[in-house]
């Protein structure tokens, strides 16, 4: 049936289609589950290993187990994917991460967040991921280029085995799906001991879920198609710059998996918000300086470029085929977003007071 369609309407346009209903399934479940990365890093740093923490891994441990699940039956190949087949930085890998990790606790999130609440009539993360979206184009083929290949350049890994965690480990997609239904079944019980609606966990779920049918998606149409499809799943800022520069330079937008995905979250998370009745209109102000939420668009921007994804790109896709550069991301992505939190406590109390 897929080869019908292709041959019918072309891969182009059956990527798009595909992007748009991952993107759909995964902007919805965010919106609802309140997914976020930098929600989960601030509740560790406090201390607290509660809801968000929770929600985060449910997340996380889902598309890893259901990626590596696809593998062990045979239905999915990830050894093309650009984050294991293609050479990698882990200077760039290392220094990106920090980078996002503070620009997100600046902006008060990360890519994804900022797309799920633009949905929702939220301006502060509308401006800041125009801001976010423009740096990271001029990060991939603007002036700020030439910084992003030097940096990347100090450390490079050959692509192959020598990216792929498992393979380097020695341990089997097998081992590794059952290993993360461990760790799945303890987040579930940690949600279940806040007392965290049984809708949000099943929407947590279905985010991982997007992930693994992005993958299985990208990777099926690749199968039946007479040209190069890449194998990828769930990204974010990259796909935003070539859906923004192609609105700016462009009569006609090159169709394909990203184009697909981007106003598929928009739309799912809108749709999301409007049927919950959480969609309102939320603007900067005396407590959400907009300087604190451009200087964080620009070090998402700048950073996800570097590090190879954002936390959804390289924390989530990445992380669920084992590449070793988006491990080191997203660790990194961890460290800096709760250090910063952290040093930023005194300042947030005075506000408060």
């Amino acid at each position: 049936m897929l080869e019908t369609l292709t041959d019918r309407f072309g891969d182009a346009a059956i990527l798009t289609c595909a992007g748009a209903l991952v993107g759909l399934v995964f902007g919805a479940a965010a919106q609802h589950s309140r997914f976020c990365l930098r929600a989960a890093t601030v509740e560790v740093s406090e201390g607290r290993f509660g809801a968000k923490l929770a929600i985060w891994l449910i997340a996380f441990t889902a598309a890893v187990t259901g990626v590596q699940g696809a593998i062990v039956f045979g239905v999915l190949d990830v050894s093309e994917a650009r984050q294991l087949a293609s050479t990698g930085s882990l200077s760039g890998a290392m220094i990106g991460g920090l980078m996002f990790g503070v620009g997100m606790i600046l902006a008060r999130g990360c890519a994804s967040r900022l797309l799920v609440l633009s949905a929702t009539g939220n301006l502060r993360a509308i401006i800041t991921g125009l801001v976010l979206t423009l740096v990271a184009q001029a990060s991939l083929r603007g002036g700020l280029a030439p910084l992003r290949e030097s940096l990347a350049g100090i450390w490079v890994v050959s692509g192959g085995e020598a990216r792929n965690i498992l393979t380097q480990i020695g341990f089997s997609p097998a081992v590794a799906a059952g290993a993360a239904m461990l760790v799945f079944v303890i987040a579930i019980l940690m949600a279940l001991e806040t007392e965290l609606p049984a809708s949000r966990i099943i929407a947590a779920v279905f985010v991982g879920v997007a992930v693994t049918l992005g993958w299985m998606f990208t990777y099926a149409i690749s199968q039946v198609s007479f040209d190069v499809v890449p194998i990828s799943s769930i990204t974010f800022t990259g796909p935003s710059t070539d859906t923004l520069m192609g609105l700016v330079n462009s009569t006609e937008l090159p169709l394909g998996f990203g184009l697909g995905l981007v106003p598929g979250v928009f739309a799912g998370a809108a749709m999301m918000a409007l049927l919950r009745r959480e969609a309102r209109i939320e603007r900067f102000g005396p407590d959400t300086p907009m300087e604190r939420y451009l200087v964080g668009a620009v070090l998402m921007g700048f950073g996800s470029m570097l590090a190879g994804g954002c936390a959804v790109g390289a924390g989530m896709s990445g992380g669920a085929v084992f590449a070793v550069t988006a491990w080191v991301a997203v660790f990194c992505m961890w460290a800096s977003a709760m250090i910063t939190h952290r040093i930023l406590l005194p300042s947030q109390a005075q506000r408060a007071a």
